[in-house]
């Protein structure tokens, strides 16, 4: 059990022994009071024999309604206080647990973060290999079957990526990695996709494109994420842009590592769902699978950059945007922890 939940947990058992003990306090006072009632009834039987055993049964009785009356008070400022810490101390449970999902979100989407810059770079470096170049330079089929095989040595090594497309600058795929798994790549009109344009307005080499998470049918419906950069003449920084070069990270598959390895307790897993969220809020990635690329999660940002809070349900949500990482800014997503109510209440030692 989590430090914050023991406290409470303690909190609890302090309150129920001072109830156990407070009620077997009043059991012996009211049999105290019947015990000199009794008492006093013999002793005024008893006449002036019975007048110094009276003086007695009366004192019993005065502690007796003195212990009675502490009894009562205690009962009342022991309840109030429990009561208070009780609320302070779920409040702090709260607090402290939206605080570690903060952390733990801030941790996915660094470790995406760190992912997706290696892939910003890996663009930019193969727009600029000879091959890939030269495929879209000399425009002839030798020149596409080389470059294809070049694409396909790239991806045996980088096995993130699905495939590897070279367009020219009509926005024609010419040459991929995978001819052989992807028959639909080559030929395919990329033109209107968003990767494309972004690469050929690129302004130089330093420059590159990135594409929403979506399905490419090409691929066989497969969730990418898409980079791209300018192939320029020569492979000069600075040349005139002749194509563009698209790379395909598998995405669901990373993604999915990702959200399913947060360290949580197993108490927890049940009723806590990590999330990977896009700039408009959209399901990018889930823990349970469910709402990816379909699902828009309401969340509340109020509280700054990241943060944690409790919504009308009592679920705890903690977030963190995208801090970046070296050169790559990210791009406004965000890791999203919700945890149900449940996963307090059936915490175990």
């Amino acid at each position: 059990m989590a430090e914050p939940e023991r406290i409470l947990e303690l909190t609890q058992a302090v309150h129920a022994v001072a109830n156990d003990k407070i009620s077997e306090i009043k059991k012996v006072t009211g049999t105290t009071r019947i015990l000199s009632l009794n008492a006093l009834i013999e002793a005024a039987r008893a006449g002036e024999l019975g007048r110094g055993f009276a003086v007695v049964a009366n004192e019993v009785k005065n502690v007796s309604d003195n212990i009675n009356t502490i009894t009562r008070s205690l009962e009342g400022e022991l309840s109030s206080t429990i009561n208070d810490l009780m609320s302070l101390g779920q409040v702090m449970v709260k607090q402290l647990r939206g605080s570690r999902l903060a952390d733990l979100a801030l941790n996915m989407i660094e470790i995406i973060d760190r992912n997706l810059y290696e892939r910003s770079c890996d663009v930019r470096w193969w727009a600029t290999d000879s091959a890939v170049v030269e495929c879209l330079a000399q425009e002839n089929a030798e020149a596409a079957n080389f470059a294809c095989r070049r694409l396909g040595v790239i991806l045996d090594s980088y096995t993130v990526y699905l495939d590897l497309w070279i367009a020219d600058a009509e926005g024609r795929v010419v040459a991929c990695g995978r001819p052989d798994r992807y028959p639909r790549a080559i030929g395919s009109d990329v033109s209107g996709q968003s990767w494309f344009k972004g690469a050929m307005a690129s302004r130089d080499g330093g420059e590159y494109a990135v594409a929403d998470i979506s399905t490419n049918p090409q691929l066989g419906g497969a969730q990418v994420a898409t980079y791209s950069a300018a192939i320029r003449e020569g492979g000069d920084n600075c040349g005139r842009v002749i194509g563009a070069l698209g790379i395909f990270f598998d995405w669901q598959a990373q993604a999915e590592s990702v959200v399913k390895g947060v360290r949580l307790r197993e108490e927890e897993k049940a009723a806590t769902r990590c999330l990977l969220l896009d700039q408009d809020f959209r399901v990018i990635a889930a823990s349970d699978g469910l709402g990816v690329l379909t699902e828009r999660v309401p969340l509340d940002t109020r509280h700054g950059t990241a943060g944690s809070y409790v919504d009308d349900r009592g679920t705890v949500i903690g977030y963190s945007l995208t801090p970046g990482y070296e050169t790559y800014e990210g791009l406004g997503w965000y890791g999203v922890i919700i945890q149900q109510p449940q996963a307090i209440a059936t915490t175990r030692h």
